[in-house]
């Protein structure tokens, strides 16, 4: 593992093998270990780095407000430290918003994008309404909260059939600390809408949605590539694809990174 210091805030990442460079962006509630399956095999053939975003795993808090800005500026700064001019961004959810931002401040620098269970586009009013009352919510009960809001990400099925794989990821998620959490809830509900993006980037672009996830509706968010050169993959399942569905992801990951 290792760190640097982005605006007085110690930032964690790992950095492996050599190659096109992969940048690997956890969601919400998580943290680079949820890449533990994909790092090692990316990085046979890529140079793979996952990090802890703010406020999350080992990187610390940089202020109350998490802004996509300020997450995708530490993400560069990163980058920068480590001489890579150009890399692909591969989000899952929350990370998908941060790469997003990254690719509208930092365009020369991209290589392509994939946003995993996630979209570009902003919060809805009725979004915005759900993150202040999960930021009561964490504020009141913070296990029962945090327990209930990662059994709610994968679909109804895999509830009952991912038990363990589900323990880890909610023992994974009380890692994170209370000021993290509500930085990072205020971060997601003031970003833009950045689906231009999707229209005219000219590097290579993978959207992965799970069919029958309980955050994003799959219909919605297929319609923002209409008339765009994205790529879409879409799983039977929920917003966990690289759990739910991880041997395919592994996969379509693969085959996507051979061709930037």
């Amino acid at each position: 593992m290792k760190t640097t210091i982005f605006k007085n805030t110690k930032i964690t990442f790992t950095d492996q093998g050599k190659g096109t460079v992969v940048v690997l962006l956890h969601g919400f509630y998580e943290n680079k270990e949820m890449w533990n399956a994909f790092a090692p095999e990316f990085s046979k053939k890529h140079r793979v780095i996952a990090i802890d975003l703010l406020g999350h795993g080992q990187t610390e808090c940089l202020g109350y407000v998490h802004s996509m800005e300020d997450q995708a500026d530490m993400v560069h700064h990163v980058l920068h430290e480590l001489k890579i001019r150009k890399a692909v961004l591969v989000g899952h959810s929350m990370g998908g918003y941060i790469a997003l931002a990254f690719a509208e401040l930092y365009p020369d620098a991209m290589k392509g994008l994939v946003l995993l269970n996630s979209t570009s586009r902003a919060d809805s009013e009725e979004r915005k309404a759900n993150r202040d009352r999960a930021i009561i919510a964490v504020k009141k009960n913070y296990v029962a909260c945090i327990r209930m809001s990662v059994a709610n990400l994968f679909s109804e099925k895999n509830r009952e059939i991912l038990l363990d794989e589900i323990e880890y990821v909610k023992l994974e998620a009380l890692k994170t600390p209370l000021q993290g959490i509500v930085a990072c809830q205020e971060g997601m509900k003031i970003r833009k809408d950045r689906e231009v993006i999707l229209h005219f980037a000219n590097y290579p672009m993978l959207l992965i949605l799970g069919k029958e996830d309980p955050v994003l509706n799959y219909d919605e968010n297929v319609d923002q590539i209409e008339g765009t050169n994205v790529k879409l993959h879409t799983f039977p399942d929920g917003h966990m694809s690289h759990i739910e569905n991880k041997e395919e992801l592994l996969l379509v990951l693969g085959e996507f990174l051979k061709k930037v």
